[in-house]
């Protein structure tokens, strides 16, 4: 993650703007903007982009692009549905940008990692739980925070390796011993920082999570 502006060639530079540029503006034309008219929504969801900036920027990696750090997607996701989702991760990326913890350049590949992927999976996590397993609150703590956030960060990992590997850019045979493994241990960690979050969101400030119903999850129960 947090590829710089040589890592890869120009041509996968080119593609991921094209690619990440009618995305983003068919989230700004989809989300469901009418959730800010109340500012605690507002706030709550520019104090997440805050807080995911700082995190994102406390990683740890030796060679350029094989950073690691915590994501946080599978909350925002969830929180804020696809859309809002995208558009806040896509700013987190633009903040570690600026910062310099990744190339300018390479903001749109970065952008599709990072939120992009992560957002996408969490969103089909979340509809298949629903599809599969019944609507219960336990459910929806334990898969649905717990579970999916550490399948969302294994899958920006494969993802990753992926990329850097079909680039051409480190060996596959160290891409899968050094670097993609430790997204299991950070899987865990996710998982506990997604499921503590949104379980606390659940119980105290319910209205805060879009994907969360209490005449779904907690009727009848």
């Amino acid at each position: 993650m947090n590829l710089t502006d040589d890592l890869l060639g120009e041509m996968w530079y080119w593609a991921a703007w094209a690619v990440w540029l009618p995305l983003f503006a068919r989230s700004v034309w989809r989300a469901p903007w009418k959730r800010f008219r109340e500012s605690e929504h507002s706030n709550l969801w520019l104090g997440m982009v805050v807080l995911l900036i700082l995190v994102w920027s406390l990683k740890a990696g030796v060679k350029p692009g094989l950073s690691l750090h915590l994501l946080g997607a599978n909350v925002f996701t969830l929180a804020f549905g696809p859309h809002l989702a995208f558009i806040g991760l896509s700013l987190v990326t633009l903040g570690i940008t600026l910062n310099g913890a990744a190339g300018g350049f390479a903001f749109a590949a970065n952008a599709l990692l990072l939120a992009g992927v992560s957002v996408f999976i969490a969103h089909q996590l979340f509809r298949l739980v629903a599809r599969l397993l019944p609507p219960h609150f336990f459910i929806y703590v334990f898969v649905n925070a717990f579970l999916c956030g550490g399948l969302v960060i294994m899958a920006v990992g494969l993802a990753s390796t992926l990329l850097l590997g079909v680039a051409d850019v480190y060996a596959w045979n160290y891409l899968f011993g050094e670097y993609l493994p430790y997204y299991l241990l950070l899987a865990f960690s996710e998982a506990w920082l997604s499921g503590m979050v949104l379980t606390l969101f659940v119980v105290y400030r319910p209205n805060w999570v879009d994907s969360f119903e209490d005449s779904r999850y907690l009727s009848d129960k």
